[in-house]
């Protein structure tokens, strides 16, 4: 969504949150476009931050914050692997990748990875993307429950044109490929 400005928004969040310290209100999440803003139009509030921008080092607001903290922790990944926006976010761009990055796998994961970090995919990380694709293929055709839960991650509507089971094993490799270091320091 192309939009300057406006209210300050409230994105996913964990279950629970604000509830001992909202008054017993707890946090009603917002919906509709207003999930995608970027975080600069996020609600905050002073005793309870953004659990996903506390992992990523953002600072309290309580004083000037002049230089950037840069941190690598595992609650960093566990983010990365299971918050409700990046799951959804991986899940959009598999849908991408089946759509507009060919018919063959090696083709898909190439798109995916120059989409995600706008170079081109090197053949030792294709053997790895590729492998792990295979992987999640296997999983994910023998078993459809697992498939469905990750697809159903996030309010925005799952393509129902593609294979189940395809979809997840590419949503489960764009959530490796969000998970990159190369990703998430932009190096």
């Amino acid at each position: 969504m192309e939009q300057l400005g406006g209210p300050s928004v409230k994105p996913y969040q964990p279950a629970g949150l604000w509830q001992e310290l909202g008054g017993g209100k707890g946090y009603i999440e917002d919906s509709g476009p207003s999930l995608y803003l970027r975080s600069l139009y996020t609600y905050w509030k002073r005793t309870v931050a953004p659990p996903f921008m506390v992992n990523f080092d953002s600072p309290n607001r309580e004083q000037c914050s002049v230089a950037e903290n840069r941190t690598n922790s595992p609650l960093q990944a566990l983010n990365l692997m299971n918050d409700v926006t990046v799951l959804e976010a991986a899940r959009k761009l598999s849908e991408r990748m089946m759509r507009e990055g060919g018919t063959s796998p090696e083709a898909r994961l190439a798109w995916g990875y120059h989409a995600v970090l706008s170079r081109p995919l090197d053949s030792s990380r294709r053997a790895v993307l590729l492998s792990a694709c295979r992987q999640f293929s296997e999983r994910f055709k023998n078993d459809e429950p697992p498939a469905r839960s990750l697809l159903t991650q996030g309010s925005s509507p799952q393509a129902k044109d593609l294979n189940l089971s395809e979809l997840a094993a590419y949503t489960a490799v764009s959530s490796l490929l969000f998970n990159l270091d190369d990703t998430i320091t932009k190096q």
